[in-house]
């Protein structure tokens, strides 16, 4: 385990950040993370796509003063709202998770899979950061801070309904607000159009029913993730259609924001492998180049992030490269890094925790809202100390909250952790382990019974249908052993288990595993410990670090 202290000297200072017409003052010490495993930026100012090769659904981002901030969807996980940070477009660390608790609490206190937030907006207004997400089943809310770092404020409901989705606020040049949003047909029983609705100067209250500005009905089936711009007298609505994996990317334009639109297809796959290519924003530099962030859907892996050069030809934007000159872009690979006047700095979204620090890593997020019982830091020694809770009735682990995750971060990798495990002499069968979730899942893990602890290797086929684990006992362990625990995650996400008691020689267990998407999300990696009964007590695992290398 590394020596605290240690940890702390390798902290970079805190920066002055310019932000528009104000600074920010980054109060918090933390360290550039670089990835052992996927970094885009190439080192010879040129990137690699994707810029975040790990599950970040449907982006949007905006630039304030020098720096870029890009939101998520993050459906049921949380926390949830990730706000990442770049200088560049190509470089992005976790900032901050906007939303801590998910309302209603009393139906996102236990994991409602697919449901919560999906595609967000972000944008600055009035010296405000502001992120309007939708939950498909009850409406649209907004949330606010002075700082992108937060505090950020507690989500305001703004219109209740179901099926609003992808709503995109917009303020005119007369001080005129509106909202643009689509309509989820699982919920509405309506789809592939857009309606712009009036706001208040604020933001938080919506005036009117909406009007119909774009129908996608005859040539952009399932017209979905608006965005709405102005430039050059014309407002643009640019938005993806024709399905997550297999669309394109459409603009409309018009002198009047409710229309009539005109219609141009900016991009499609082309002769790229880069399927879909799905919702994203448009931004400028502050040397004035333009380059558009969008989505892939890439399977287990999750929709991933590339990043579009862009230019304007007879106010019609073109996205990535027009090899035939006909103003549809296709996606690139490889190009030129965006300009910019900072510093290079080489940085990836955190992956791998040691611990140390007094808060856990952003890139964690539980399967629901959390208890305050379920974890805590223990600085005194380096620790991530996570206790049992029940595991639903009849149940698998697909079903239960607390299971701490965070997002596959590259084709391939192997992640690695180091725990002892105390189990509660009252209780059997806790189990504590390392997972791989999704539809169908695997584990090697602790567990405690009445012949003492074993290590155990569990697969779960079919686990959102409440389909039952198959558990292997492998070999017995000793009572406050330590133990690591890892998955190798080879091309097309074949993970093998396998466990160590020295750290050195790691043992295989199992058959290999193929992993598997969730709701709408990619595979995620992660920790758990559970139990079936409930007392007055708990076993604990103290987690000294999660590596993924």
């Amino acid at each position: 385990m590394r020596n605290i202290l240690s940890f702390f000297s390798q902290k970079s200072l805190p920066k002055l950040l310019a932000l528009g017409s104000f600074v920010l003052c980054n109060s918090a010490v933390q360290a550039q993370y670089q990835s052992k495993v996927w970094s885009p930026d190439n080192g010879n100012g040129t990137y690699k796509n994707p810029v975040l090769h790990a599950d970040y659904s449907d982006p949007d981002a905006i630039r304030v003063g020098s720096y870029y901030y890009l939101v998520a969807s993050s459906f049921e996980n949380i926390p949830g709202l990730p706000i990442l940070r770049s200088s560049d477009l190509v470089n992005w660390k976790i900032l901050t998770n906007a939303l801590i608790k998910q309302p209603p609490f009393d139906v996102f206190n236990t994991p409602q899979h697919g449901k919560g937030v999906w595609a967000p907006a972000i944008r600055y207004n009035n010296r405000e950061f502001l992120i309007y997400y939708p939950d498909p089943d009850f409406g649209i809310y907004v949330i606010k801070a002075k700082n992108p770092e937060g505090p950020w404020s507690t989500p305001v409901l703004i219109e209740a309904g179901k099926g609003l989705i992808d709503p995109c606020p917009f303020w005119d040049e007369d001080g005129k607000a509106y909202l643009i949003h689509g309509f989820a047909g699982s919920r509405a029983g309506i789809k592939s159009f857009l309606v712009l609705k009036s706001l208040d100067k604020t933001g938080t209250k919506v005036l009117d029913d909406g009007k119909i500005i774009v129908d996608g009905h005859d040539l952009d089936p399932t017209l979905e993730g608006p965005k709405l711009y102005k430039r050059n007298g014309y407002y643009y609505v640019f938005a993806p259609a024709g399905g997550v994996a297999t669309g394109w990317q459409v603009v409309f334009r018009s002198k009047n924001i409710y229309g009539p639109y005109e219609r141009k297809v900016v991009m499609s796959q082309g002769n790229s492998p880069i399927n879909g290519p799905h919702q994203g924003a448009w931004l400028t530099t502050p040397t004035g180049e333009d380059w558009f962030l969008h989505f892939q859907d890439k399977g287990l892996y999750g929709r991933v992030v590339h990043l579009q050069p862009m230019q304007w030809k007879n106010n019609w934007p073109v996205m990535g490269i027009d090899p035939d000159n006909d103003g549809t872009g296709e996606p690139v690979l490889t190009y030129r890094k965006p300009k910019t006047s900072l510093p290079v700095v080489v940085e990836n979204p955190q992956e791998s925790d040691e611990f140390n620090d007094l808060y856990l890593g952003k890139q964690w997020q539980w399967n629901a809202n959390p208890k305050t019982t379920w974890s805590f830091m223990n600085p005194s020694q380096g620790a991530l100390r996570l206790f049992s809770d029940k595991i639903p009735a009849n149940e698998n682990l697909w079903w239960s909250p607390n299971v701490l995750l965070q997002k596959f971060p590259a084709p391939t990798f192997k992640a690695t952790t180091k725990l002892v495990f105390t189990p509660c002499d009252r209780l059997k069968n806790e189990k504590v382990g390392l997972v791989v979730m999704g539809f169908s899942y695997a584990n090697i893990a602790l567990k405690s019974t009445d012949d003492g602890i074993w290590l155990v290797y569990t697969t779960c086929q079919d686990a959102d249908n409440h389909k039952p684990e198959v558990e292997q006992k492998i070999v017995k362990v000793a009572a406050k052993q330590t133990v690591y625990l890892r998955v190798n995650v080879a091309q097309e996400g074949i993970c093998s288990f396998s466990y160590s008691l020295d750290g050195k020689q790691f043992s295989d267990v199992g058959t290999p595993f193929k992993a598997e998407v969730g709701r709408w999300i990619g595979a995620k990696v992660g920790l758990f410990i559970t139990r079936e009964d409930t007392i007055n007590d708990s076993g604990f695992a103290d987690f000294d670090w999660f590596r993924i290398e």
